[in-house]
């Protein structure tokens, strides 16, 4: 009986072992950085690692569109596609703005290091440090139209989330369960010792003015708007500095992805998430 009861203890601790070790996986992963917000951990080197880094990471190719499916979730995938780029006109009724998921989510959502959707739906439900509860992929996504697009969150039933939901599991076919991509998330980047948005506004006169206007306003259909009343809200990932430098040093300018340096990608981050934007308003609980 004694031997019994103790293997069977052994058996109980090695499952909770188990479940303990998910939940650490699942905190980390982030989307736009997609779950946890969570700021670059200090003395972090500008080489690529992303907030995954102890995740095992996979290669991965973005499949062809051609290969996407006949038939209804065919349809359901190619709405989702252009649900991402092309959000205002695909999913009118819950934008507030005049942003593409593809604005935060280049090349479709397909480009690492710009928080590619690729491996998203694998690792939900999931704990989120911001919401401080396990919640699923259709809450996150309701929360992205909620503070990038400043609209509302489309119900976790309308087509358009369905859409969405089915191109993120096309995009994750063949990645392993509890697996990342390589480039995943953004760059985990060190902070400088001292952020200057004075500086900051020369660069963004030299480097980023061209396409994205001396107002912020972007240029409708081609390039997002990076303050003032069509773009994200305050409640959005990339208004926070770690978030938007990150971006920016690895995917800007367009002309040159990765040429400017950490203190500049620090720099002009300041200049534009000190600009004014919409007000995140949290929405009431039982609205979703």
């Amino acid at each position: 009986m004694k031997t019994g009861c103790i293997a069977r203890t052994k058996r109980r601790l090695r499952r909770a072992a188990a479940v303990l070790a998910g939940v650490s996986i699942l905190s980390v992963f982030g989307l736009n950085g997609m779950l946890s917000a969570r700021s670059p951990a200090k003395g972090a080197r500008d080489t690529g690692a992303s907030e995954e880094a102890a995740i095992p990471a996979v290669d991965w190719k973005a499949p062809d569109p051609a290969t996407i499916p006949r038939g209804p979730l065919g349809e359901s995938i190619r709405l989702g596609l252009n649900i991402i780029t092309n959000t205002p006109k695909y999913a009118s009724r819950y934008v507030g703005n005049r942003m593409n998921c593809k604005d935060c989510h280049l090349n479709s959502a397909t480009q690492a290091w710009a928080s590619p959707l690729a491996g998203i739906t694998t690792i939900f439900p999931a704990y989120t440090k911001r919401d401080g509860r396990v919640i699923t992929i259709e809450h996150r996504i309701q929360e992205c139209f909620e503070r990038s697009e400043n609209g509302t969150a489309p119900p976790s039933n309308s087509p358009e989330m369905v859409a969405i939901v089915a191109y993120m599991n096309w995009l994750s076919k063949g990645i392993p369960m509890g697996s990342t991509v390589k480039g995943r998330g953004l760059l985990r980047l060190s902070a400088p010792a001292h952020v200057d948005p004075i500086g900051g506004a020369t660069i963004y006169a030299q480097q980023c003015q061209v396409c994205h206007g001396a107002n912020g306003q972007g240029v409708a259909g081609m390039f997002p708007p990076l303050w003032g009343a069509g773009a994200f809200n305050d409640g959005a990932g990339m208004s926070h500095l770690d978030k938007m430098a990150a971006f920016v040093k690895a995917n800007m300018p367009k002309t040159g992805p990765g040429s400017l340096t950490v203190q500049q990608a620090y720099d002009v981050a300041a200049f534009v998430t000190q600009k004014p934007r919409p007000h995140f308003r949290p929405p009431a609980p039982s609205s979703r």
